[in-house]
């Protein structure tokens, strides 16, 4: 066995990371899958209001994405009843239509051809923290994935079914992976399905802790260079995929109709 008691912190951090290349296990589901599992996902974690909210992953075909049916709630949505759309929303396979707000969606794939997933929900402590127009503090280990990396919209734009919403919201992200909406909900742009599912789930925890720590006291920041390393240590495709593979198995135990 290598002694490793010695060894430097940064050593450490770079073995664990090729470990995990072989270790944990990459998720084989299609993408029609993971969008249904998300939605089963954020479905039990609280993100449904009503029929508010979108999830989007751009498809094989260039110019479209998968997304749910409008009129179907996150615990209806299945691998056979995903639209298929273009950017203008038209409709190319499947029945019923899209939610005409996925409209900003179609903004923020054009300016960011390296997102290929799109949540949008309205959680309870998300949505809460919109309305007192504050970003989000990511001041917990737990939560560094977002930390730096999460922009905030302060001017409420109205309903998000225009073009100017999609302009407004594009530039507002920037290069960002989340951002919070005043007066509105939550939006995570990722590289995949699976890391968008999980900073979604770490948004609305986020957005929870600091309600807690706000009313017990003031939230104090972390340092810029811990949190910018736990951010860069939990974010890779493994452990995104890992953590994508845990919660979809916690939903494939009430939820096994979604990959019909």
């Amino acid at each position: 066995m290598t002694a490793t008691l010695d060894t430097p912190k940064e050593q450490l951090i770079q073995l664990a990371q090729r470990q995990m290349l072989t270790a944990l296990a990459d998720c084989t589901y299609s993408t029609r899958e993971k969008l249904a599992l998300t939605c089963r996902i954020l479905f039990d974690a609280g993100h449904d209001s009503g029929l508010a909210g979108q999830i989007t992953a751009r498809a094989e075909q260039p110019g479209a994405y998968y997304t749910q049916q409008l009129g179907l709630g996150f615990d209806e949505i299945s691998a056979s009843n995903l639209l298929l759309v273009d950017e203008n929303l038209n409709l190319l396979s499947g029945e019923g239509m899209a939610n005409p707000a996925n409209r900003f969606h179609s903004w923020l794939y054009r300016a960011r051809p390296d997102v290929n997933c799109i949540i949008h929900t309205h959680p309870l402590h998300s949505a809460a923290l919109s309305m007192l127009e504050v970003p989000l503090a990511v001041s917990h280990m737990d939560l560094c994935p977002l930390f730096d990396d999460c922009a905030f919209l302060k001017d409420w734009p109205g309903i998000p079914v225009g073009n100017e919403e999609g302009e407004l919201i594009a530039a507002a992200i920037g290069d960002k992976r989340a951002i919070l909406l005043s007066h509105h909900g939550l939006l995570v742009a990722g590289s995949s399905v699976e890391e968008a599912c999980v900073l979604a789930m770490l948004f609305e925890r986020a957005a929870k802790m600091q309600l807690l720590a706000m009313a017990a006291g003031e939230v104090q920041p972390i340092p810029a260079a811990l949190g910018q390393q736990a951010h860069d240590w939990i974010s890779t495709p493994k452990r995104h995929g890992a953590a994508f593979n845990y919660y979809a198995r916690r939903a494939l135990r009430s939820h096994g109709d979604c990959l019909n």
